[in-house]
């Protein structure tokens, strides 16, 4: 009797553990009042607003990183870097121009270090270029970059996203222009993130019938 008790006590005790772990639309998410457009090449566009001075950020390095190298070849991973405050402004520049000359993903855990680990100062140009040489990128090319219109450009374009997606805090997720997922633990901003794509995915199926 105990036994059988017991086996219930278990199964409900499951069953309640996966009722909350799925995901709930005003409380694990929420969903813009008007959704952004996404690329036209058909993948789930996932978007992370984040910077690298954001401690919040560092620590879900490790969990998105591992979620990236297993994502569906039908979703898309873009980082934005946000500019709150005056201060972040220089690593947004250096985020682009390290795009530009295709380095970004080479030193994009190294500057999360910097920041939130080592503390380095970063602040300026000449801080930052002494920097990223160390690390095996060009100087000259990498201050060029960083001073260049198209990097300009890219940097106003981010700023402009953090009005248009209602970007309030770092880091967060946005998932086909429309789901919003921000201030969960590192773990359940990826457990909401894989379901929501999930959700696209049979949501764009369904339409194809």
């Amino acid at each position: 009797m105990k036994s059988a008790f017991r086996n219930l006590l278990v199964v409900a005790l499951l069953t309640f553990a996966g009722i909350t772990q799925a995901a709930v639309l005003g409380k694990d998410y929420t969903q813009l009042d008007q959704p952004q457009a996404t690329p036209a090449n058909g993948k789930i566009e996932v978007l992370e607003f984040f910077a690298y001075p954001c401690p919040h950020c560092h620590h879900l390095v490790p969990d998105l990183n591992a979620w990236e190298k297993t994502m569906p070849k039908n979703v898309s991973l873009t980082y934005v870097p946000v500019v709150f405050r005056d201060s972040w402004e220089p690593m947004a520049y250096t985020f682009y121009a390290l795009e530009v000359l295709g380095q970004q993903s080479k030193l994009h855990d190294a500057l999360f270090e910097a920041w939130n680990i080592t503390h380095t100062e970063l602040n300026e140009l000449s801080q930052i270029a002494a920097f990223v040489a160390q690390r095996g990128v060009d100087k000259q090319k990498f201050s060029d970059a960083y001073r260049s219109f198209s990097v300009q450009s890219k940097v106003i374009r981010s700023k402009q996203m953090l009005q248009s997606y209602n970007i309030r805090g770092t880091p967060t997720l946005v998932v086909d222009g429309r789901f919003v997922i921000t201030g969960l633990e590192s773990r359940d901003m990826i457990r909401v993130l894989r379901e929501l794509t999930d959700q696209v995915r049979k949501e764009r199926a369904a339409k194809k019938r």
